[in-house]
């Protein structure tokens, strides 16, 4: 009887799918292997305004010496390192002018957005010159566009991130509470205080929440910030700077090592 030449023919297909798989296995780890290249994204908080020594190259984006992209690297070495954070940044500034340095042999991804999109900067104007009902009114403006419109935004920038970046681990850096509350503190009332503290919640958790969905890492800087928001009385952040208007609000150098980077550190 002729022997059927199906078990020869089965066995011959296995080695070759086999072999395939293990090949695209092998490139593929290779290729994660040499992802090693940080990159950092984002806007003022990423490029350190407010903790000065910037680099000449970074003109009006202020790209600090002391911010923690670029502490990170300077510990770590990566095999390449580019800082595009830049002062000022929204959501559509990142996508059309921040992500050419993303390849697949980026290995970190590092951005924080979305304050800007908010009217971060407007609503601390409003609330430091109005009255506290101006103050609430501008926050509720704030409020109903990252409930709304800023998830679609930032869904916008994650993904373009994962496309060019398909094999960096992504981690997305909140913002802090700016008060601590219950203590004497002269400038805004404990009322102003409080809604900026509850809107810099929502920011975070909306931030959160969307790079949890894109599989990303959520950097929560609120716990190392914790026991140093303006009026603690040792302050990672500046408050109004009526000497350079630019660093308000902003987090000091101090924010940056102490607040900010060893986030980074934990999950990078």
């Amino acid at each position: 009887m002729r022997r059927s030449r199906l078990p020869l023919f089965l066995g011959t297909l296995l080695l070759a799918v086999s072999t395939a798989l293990t090949g695209a296995t092998a490139a593929q780890a290779s290729q994660q292997a040499a992802a090693d290249g940080y990159v950092a994204l984002g806007d003022s908080y990423s490029s350190g305004v407010g903790a000065g020594s910037y680099t000449a190259e970074s003109g009006d984006c202020k790209r600090s010496t002391k911010a923690y992209p670029y502490l990170w690297q300077a510990a770590n070495q990566p095999s390449s390192f580019a800082f595009t954070a830049c002062s000022g940044a929204r959501t559509g500034d990142v996508l059309s002018g921040q992500l050419g340095p993303l390849s697949t042999t980026t290995g970190l991804v590092s951005i924080s957005v979305g304050g800007n999109d908010a009217g971060f900067a407007d609503v601390m104007t409003t609330c430091v010159l109005q009255s506290d009902s101006s103050c609430l009114n501008r926050i509720a403006t704030a409020r109903a566009y990252v409930e709304s419109t800023l998830p679609g935004r930032l869904d916008s920038v994650y993904s373009a991130i994962r496309d060019r970046a398909p094999n960096a681990e992504v981690v997305v850096l909140g913002y802090p509470r700016f008060y601590q509350l219950g203590t004497f503190c002269v400038g805004l009332s404990e009322t102003k205080r409080k809604a900026i503290n509850d809107a810099a919640d929502l920011l975070d958790n909306a931030i959160a929440q969307r790079a949890g969905a894109h599989g990303f890492t959520f950097g929560d800087v609120r716990t190392t910030f914790t026991g140093h928001e303006i009026c603690s009385g040792n302050s990672w952040l500046h408050s109004v700077d009526w000497l350079n208007i630019g660093n308000s609000y902003h987090p000091k150098a101090a924010g940056q090592s102490g607040g900010y980077l060893p986030v980074l550190e934990a999950v990078a």
